[in-house]
């Protein structure tokens, strides 16, 4: 988990200069062709397995720069899990069946984990390079496995949930921010409200004010 949480400063860095797509211009347009949330799914899949191929034969040839090639290519991979995490989620909101999906993502996930398990413990030489991009790529694909694997009604309710509670906290917010500037504008107005300065002489009183 801590992996994950110093990955989320990485990211934020990295969007401080520009995200880098983490899909091809061709992969992005089946992305977009395929609308139904089982078949992307699938194409997410597709694309994962593409990069942990892509892992492996990096791995199996010591060439200069592969190192920076393995780290770039783990963080994409990243980023297609978390998609699918995404594209799930959206479903689930829009209440659309994706059992289909996600009896292919979960198999296909744990098979990916292994591969990246593998790599891990076979120690490469510039491991230190890519060894924290390559664990937020096992923790990210663990924690979809888990999603994965969730009874579809239990996640249903538990995305819900989350988005009531994201609207009232949003909801809250609001209301907190309506409050400063209720606060704000009371301040003016008793600015305003103040007695303008008076030119009468010290002690002088205005016949009505005569007691």
């Amino acid at each position: 988990m801590i992996y994950r949480l110093l990955a989320l400063f990485a990211l934020a860095s990295t969007l401080a200069f520009g995200e880098r797509d983490f899909l091809t211009a061709d992969e992005s347009d089946q992305i977009r062709e395929s609308q139904e949330p089982n078949e992307r799914l699938k194409l997410y899949l597709k694309f994962g397995r593409i990069r942990i191929d892509m892992i492996k034969q990096a791995i199996a040839k010591e060439k200069s720069g592969r190192s920076g090639l393995i780290h770039d290519t783990l963080e994409d991979y990243t980023n297609i899990i978390e998609a699918i995490d995404k594209v799930a989620e959206d479903a689930l909101k829009r209440k659309v069946d994706i059992v289909e999906g996600m009896v292919v993502v979960a198999k296909a996930e744990k098979e990916m984990s292994a591969a990246l398990k593998k790599i891990l413990d076979s120690t490469p030489k510039d491991l230190p390079r890519y060894e924290f991009a390559l664990t937020i790529a096992i923790d990210t694909t663990n924690d979809s496995i888990e999603l994965s694997q969730t009874d579809i009604k239990d996640r249903t309710r538990d995305v819900e949930l989350a988005a009531a509670k994201q609207r009232k906290d949003r909801d809250s917010l609001l209301s907190t921010k309506e409050i400063e500037e209720k606060k704000v504008e009371e301040k003016k107005e008793a600015t305003t409200k103040k007695k303008a300065p008076s030119l009468r002489r010290k002690g002088e009183v205005v016949p009505d004010e005569k007691k």
